[in-house]
């Protein structure tokens, strides 16, 4: 596996794969690469695809009082973990590689993106469009590869790929999730064993609104409110949004869907924010 951390020595890199006949699959990260993040390099080499694993801790996507400064940086293991799945190429810029000083431009969605997380965080998904659209165009790979644990992200991406005629196909693998139910997340490193065992209880209320679903529950106001009840009763746990939404669009909808529909939900155990869904 090569390592890379220039734009130009990368863009020689991605023009050597070309010219050998490889179809380059991206996978985009803050680095703290973990199980999920080698589900998705497996995913994407399992298909022939070469894979390329961007690890840069985006300033762009995080607000003022977020956790910039503390987001696990674990350049030694993203290697290791890199390599052992086969990745062809781990792309790891240095900030001021990535944009330098003077730097002013953003691309931004305004439809997809602008419930739930949107409402939450306002910066995320102008932040994560800005830099991955460098990166698709210092890369310029075939396929993008993402987790169905940042659904929003999916379907913000999917909206500006279509809306700007990129041309990228979009490979998502599966949620992730410890053996006790907790979705993995570079956040998980922040909790307490306490926090975390309160945490479970997200796990639990997201099966308990998809078994009301194939009970035959149609009401998204219902599944709401027993999701809410749930999480409710765990003294460190306090819902941001919890919303049945049409997985393409966001909106929310009053009515389940089948096939369509996804649970979502984001949630702080004290200090630390979360995310996670369920299909219905």
């Amino acid at each position: 596996m090569q390592k890379i951390d220039k734009i130009s020595a990368m863009q020689e890199a991605a023009a050597a794969l070309r010219r050998a006949g490889r179809r380059i699959a991206l996978l985009p990260t803050l680095g703290a690469l973990h199980a999920g993040h080698a589900s998705l390099i497996r995913l994407a080499a399992e298909k022939g695809h070469a894979v390329v694993v961007s690890t840069f801790v985006n300033p762009l996507q995080f607000g003022p009082s977020e956790d910039l400064v503390k987001y696990p940086r674990t350049a030694t293991s993203d290697a290791l973990l890199a390599d052992k799945e086969c990745a062809e190429v781990l792309f790891a810029p240095a900030l001021e590689e990535m944009f330098p000083r003077g730097f002013s431009t953003s691309v931004q969605e305004d439809m997809v993106s602008k419930p739930l997380c949107g409402v939450a965080r306002p910066v995320l998904f102008r932040g994560v469009l800005t830099c991955w659209l460098k990166l698709f165009h210092i890369i310029q790979p075939e396929v993008l590869v993402m987790g169905e644990k940042d659904a929003q992200q999916v379907a913000v991406v999917r909206k500006a790929v279509a809306d700007l005629s990129l041309p990228v196909s979009i490979l998502t693998g599966p949620t992730v999730r410890d053996a006790d139910g907790l979705a993995l997340s570079a956040r998980n490193n922040y909790l307490t064993p306490t926090q975390r065992e309160e945490a479970l209880a997200v796990f639990g209320a997201l099966l308990k609104a998809k078994e009301m679903v194939d009970s035959g529950v149609k009401s998204a106001d219902r599944l709401v409110a027993e999701v809410t009840h749930i999480i409710a009763a765990k003294r460190r746990l306090r819902m941001i949004y919890v919303s049945v939404v049409d997985r393409t669009t966001m909106e929310q909808l009053r009515e389940i869907v089948p096939g369509q529909c996804l649970l979502a939900m984001s949630y702080w155990v004290d200090e630390v924010r979360l995310t996670d869904n369920m299909p219905l």
